[in-house]
């Protein structure tokens, strides 16, 4: 049985871990995001198209957020293969915990790209590797189809952003990070939303230390 002062110094201590964790709320970003004027949407390298889902959900997805992000107006995503200040890698989640998925790098090697601006949307060309990849063109782009594989997690949508002005970005861990159901919902883009959020708060907190 726990003594009066253990108790007391466990509750003490469980204190300040949450007063800790509250503090640690408050939205810290990396300087070159706040800086950053364009960005390089791709579909994380290692995501698997679902056998039962929409195949296209990745590159769905993908321009579900290069419209979203010039509605926002702060960031441009730019053409793939140039240069830009972030990358951010997304990826549709499955909704289950195990998925039977096919590999297929070839999701980042599109003919076209979104252009928005509030209701108005155009399609441009658009063709090139995704920014932080290495590797022989054959070995990025298998001609055969992979065989299906298990894919355990990724239930959720995922967005992360990454320092895209330095080499192998994607080797560096992210600047910023959300997961969640729906995180990629067409047209919202409620992970869009947390991002535009985090980067508002990250400069009220650099201004007013």
């Amino acid at each position: 049985m726990l003594t009066r002062s253990t108790a007391l110094f466990i509750g003490t201590v469980l204190a300040a871990s949450m007063a800790l964790a509250k503090g640690k709320q408050k939205e810290v970003l990396p300087p070159y995001v706040l800086s950053a004027r364009t960005v390089s949407v791709v579909i994380d390298p290692h995501a698997g198209i679902s056998v039962e889902d929409d195949p296209n959900a990745n590159q769905i997805a993908r321009r579900d957020v290069e419209a979203a992000l010039q509605n926002w107006g702060r960031l441009d995503p730019v053409l793939a293969g140039q240069p830009a200040d972030l990358i951010i890698v997304i990826r549709r989640g499955h909704g289950r915990q195990v998925d039977e998925t096919i590999p297929d790098p070839r999701q980042n090697d599109r003919i076209g790209g979104i252009n928005s601006s509030n209701d108005s949307m155009s399609v441009g060309g658009r063709q090139g590797t995704p920014p932080g990849s290495s590797g022989p063109p054959a070995a990025r782009f298998p001609q055969a189809p992979a065989a299906p594989q298990t894919e355990i997690g990724g239930e959720d949508d995922s967005f992360a952003v990454y320092n895209g002005t330095i080499t192998r970005p994607l080797d560096a861990p992210p600047a910023w990070r959300y997961t969640a159901h729906d995180a990629l919902r067409p047209h919202n883009v409620p992970a869009v939303d947390q991002f535009r959020k985090a980067v508002v708060a990250a400069e009220k907190a650099a201004n007013h230390p």
